[in-house]
């Protein structure tokens, strides 16, 4: 059973990461395997934008560590699950802000949840460029809600709950892992 990993982070008011969400995913049927959620104390006390959401109650419970010693656990736990993909919506984002993870290879949801020619529930009167790709409308909070059908949906801004959100939209755009774009 092949496995990816899905990753997204938060960072502060000084642009370092703060919060780490990650699941491991099967590549068939894009269910959660695993889930860890790293809180970076340090970079916290600088606040952020998202500050607020960090201690919600998520999926796993968090650990609160250093940036280095995250970025251990996740190493590691990588290995345990014979992990070598990384997928992030927006993935140049979080592999700028995660160098220590730049051996893996990185797949940009985003990259095909944006074009018309990969999306099929954009809808025609969407506008977009030649290419094919979104004008607007293709965060993470539109395209959920673009492709579960649910108006309602509001993104959390919590790493791991995001990283979950991002997995689903994997799902709902129904390509195998191995059509994404390495970055």
């Amino acid at each position: 059973m092949e496995k990816f990993a899905v990753i997204d982070t938060e960072t502060n008011w000084a642009d370092q990461v703060m919060s780490i969400g990650t699941v491991i995913a099967d590549a068939d049927t894009f269910q959660p395997i695993d889930s860890k959620y790293h809180i970076l104390p340090v970079e916290c006390e600088i606040g952020g934008m998202y500050y607020d959401t960090l201690f919600l109650d998520t999926p796993a419970e968090p650990i609160l560590c250093t940036r280095a010693e995250a970025i251990a656990a996740l190493c590691s736990w990588f290995r345990q699950y014979n992990v070598h993909s990384i997928f992030a919506y927006n993935a140049c984002f979080d592999r700028n802000h995660l160098p220590e993870l730049g051996g893996f290879a990185w797949y940009d949801i985003m990259r095909l949840a944006a074009y018309r020619q990969h999306n099929p529930k954009i809808p025609t009167c969407a506008d977009c460029y030649s290419t094919g790709r979104m004008k607007r409308g293709y965060g993470v909070e539109s395209m959920l809600r673009l492709l579960s059908g649910n108006d309602t949906y509001q993104e959390t801004h919590n790493a791991l709950f995001d990283a979950l959100d991002e997995l689903e939209i994997v799902r709902l755009l129904g390509r195998r892992i191995h059509e994404y774009i390495l970055l």
